[in-house]
């Protein structure tokens, strides 16, 4: 009879009751136990692998993320330089001597040339002179007495206010009416 290894503890008795072929049963143990140790070990290291793949993968959306980003803004700006040009060559004519006609509509083009520029992006202009006064979309900064409109109809705009994709960017400046009729509703 074959001595039992000494890394495996053992009952005397089981042994004794194997006697030969406690070492077969031991070595298929033995054997087992490797194959299963070189099968963890596998997918360990397919699970690390996967993880690392997995962190490249979200470095690499995060970076080309942020590149998305930086190149709309590009794009955004490239759009903007003709409307720039234009508003140089209208100070540039009227410092040469041209008449200031000729500077106002230089600027309205500008001016027409930048909201293009903004549609395309999806904004739009808030524009409420003769609305019902909305919180959502309109900041009172003032308010005047009017009769002949209802009561909190905006009837002034010091500064326009503008959305984009629905979501409101700026809210428009306004004077609110007080003092006139109940609005419909």
């Amino acid at each position: 009879m074959t001595k039992p290894r000494e890394t495996t503890p053992l009952d005397p008795e089981l042994a004794d009751d194997l006697g030969a072929e406690f070492e077969f049963r031991g070595d298929v143990l033995e054997g087992e136990l490797e194959a299963a140790r070189r099968e963890a070990a596998a997918h360990l290291d397919t699970a690390q692998r996967l993880q690392a793949d997995f962190d490249n993968y979200r470095k690499r959306v995060a970076r080309d993320a942020e590149d998305a980003a930086k190149r709309a803004g590009q794009r955004v700006i490239n759009e903007m330089l003709p409307a720039l040009d234009n508003l140089e060559r209208a100070l540039a004519h009227v410092e040469a001597g041209g008449t200031g006609e000729h500077l106002v509509d230089g600027v309205k083009m500008v001016l027409q040339q930048v909201l293009d520029v903004f549609g395309k992006e999806g904004v739009e202009r808030i524009d409420p002179l003769g609305e019902l006064f909305d919180p959502n979309e309109h900041q009172a900064v003032g308010q005047v007495v009017r009769d002949d409109v209802p009561e909190g109809t905006v009837v002034d705009m010091y500064q326009a206010g503008y959305r984009m994709h629905g979501r409101v960017l700026r809210p428009a400046a306004v004077v609110v009416s007080t003092g006139g009729p109940a609005p419909k509703e």
